[in-house]
């Protein structure tokens, strides 16, 4: 069978890091879970992210992956360590990607990172890029009304401007030329962030950088999938299956089925 790359996020804002998987290596097998009933992870603390984070890679090493993408930043910012200690196959966030994106393509050394309040709360971003360049200049604004709308599929509705219009306002005329989308939802509102934001800030999304990640991480281990046929992708989510399927079908241009999973575990709520 068929070792499959297994991508977790908050919600629906991994798929757009599926997406990616799914353009630039057709022949990987995805296994996705959308812990919708949960979402966002931003207001959450720490502790609760990594709870539920450790929580669903329990529930996808059974199907025996060959990496785990942390596709969601938030849990990326306070959990990418602990799950990488906890197993034994490659773990991928996707805060470094975008970050190494960001500097690909800044020319003024000043970048703009919008997010969940946890992921700026973390300055995870901050600390990624300067990581790589010292002396880069970052503004940097929570979000927290862009992922909830985008997790009721509205983001195609015409209040979705307005709403991501508030929630740019203090970043709008800095004099940054890339704004960092820092939460893998906000690629859903791609349209409404580029007409607020104007055309000379180049907006980055970690999804494109995180696939190539992959595909490196995948030949460099002689796990790539040679098999020349393409997969049948699985897709979980703890929330309303109907919507999820509704808003994944909508943004993967294919027909999914979607398994609901309910926890029978303790959970923090």
């Amino acid at each position: 069978m068929q070792q499959a790359i297994a991508v977790l996020d908050s919600g629906v804002g991994g798929l757009t890091v599926v997406k990616e998987v799914m353009r630039q290596l057709p022949q990987e097998k995805v296994i996705y879970f959308g812990d919708t009933a949960r979402s966002p992870y931003g207001p959450r603390s720490a502790g609760e992210v990594q709870t539920f984070t450790r929580q669903i890679v329990d529930y996808l090493i059974q199907f025996n992956p060959k990496m785990i993408v942390i596709a969601c930043n938030t849990a990326t910012a306070v959990a990418i360590d602990d799950i990488r200690e906890r197993v034994s196959i490659p773990v991928l966030g996707v805060i470094s990607p975008g970050a190494r994106a960001a500097i690909k393509h800044t020319r003024s050394g000043i970048i703009g990172v919008i997010g969940t309040d946890g992921t700026i709360r973390s300055k995870a971003y901050e600390h990624a890029l300067r990581l790589i360049s010292p002396h880069i200049q970052v503004y940097s604004e929570a979000c927290p009304l862009l992922a909830p709308l985008v997790e009721k599929g509205l983001f195609d509705a015409d209040r979705s401007h307005e709403v991501v219009e508030q929630s740019l306002k203090p970043l709008v005329g800095k004099p940054m030329d890339c704004l960092i989308l820092g939460c893998t939802h906000y690629p859903f509102l791609t349209e409404a962030i580029s007409s607020v934001m104007g055309p000379n800030v180049t907006l980055i999304s970690s999804a494109d950088e995180t696939a190539r990640e992959i595909s490196t991480i995948l030949y460099h281990r002689n796990l790539l999938a040679t098999s020349g046929q393409l997969p049948i992708h699985q897709f979980f989510c703890s929330g309303e299956p109907e919507l999820f399927k509704k808003i994944a079908e909508n943004w993967l241009k294919e027909q999914i089925s979607i398994t609901p999973v309910v926890w029978q575990v303790p959970t923090i709520i």
